[in-house]
């Protein structure tokens, strides 16, 4: 039985042997076409001397934006974008040294809650606040530029404790004309 099963395994291989050594049945490898070259001759560029470069003696100085002077008839300093006049009650926005808006009513601090004089920058808007120090008052179209002290919709009638009160219409103008980060300036 043996016998017979290693006669068979010898038979089955040589049937595989001259299977694999007969002519190969699969498809043709493919051709690929023949690649033709041109043989050029480097050629080589004489060499033009460059003229020297100008000398600029502010080529390594930093350029500095200024700022445009204040517009007529505005009580601040250049390069603000928003004015505060504290002794006459009014306020512009200012676009490139030009008014944007303005001039625009307003009110400011009382007495013991006055509005600061000085240059600041907004720091945050919020068109929906509620005061957390005045039990919850309104204040839509906040315009927060010296901590608690914001431009918004407001009586121009009542003095503030130190915000600056604007029309519905202004208010909503200045929140949506000052950007984080802008200038306020407040005068006296």
């Amino acid at each position: 039985m043996r016998t017979r099963l290693w006669v068979g395994v010898a038979i089955a291989s040589i049937g595989l042997l001259s299977a694999c050594a007969s002519t190969p049945t699969a498809a043709p490898s493919p051709t690929t076409p023949p690649v033709t070259t041109t043989a050029t001759t480097p050629t080589t560029v004489p060499a033009v001397p460059m003229p020297p470069l100008p000398k600029v003696a502010a080529a390594n100085e930093t350029i500095v934006k200024k700022a445009p002077p204040p517009p007529a008839g505005v009580p601040c300093g250049a390069g603000v974008d928003a004015c505060i006049d504290l002794s006459a009650n009014k306020t512009w926005l200012i676009n490139d040294g030009a008014v944007a808006f303005g001039p625009a009513q307003i009110t400011h601090g009382r007495p013991g809650h006055e509005t600061p004089p000085g240059t600041f920058h907004v720091g945050w808007k919020d068109i929906d606040h509620k005061s957390s120090e005045f039990n919850d008052a309104p204040m839509p179209f906040s315009v927060f530029f010296n901590g608690g002290i914001a431009f918004h919709q407001g009586s121009l009638s009542a003095l503030s404790h130190g915000c600056i009160h604007l029309s519905r219409s202004a208010a909503e103008t200045f929140y949506n004309g000052l950007a984080v980060g802008d200038t306020v300036q407040v005068v006296p």
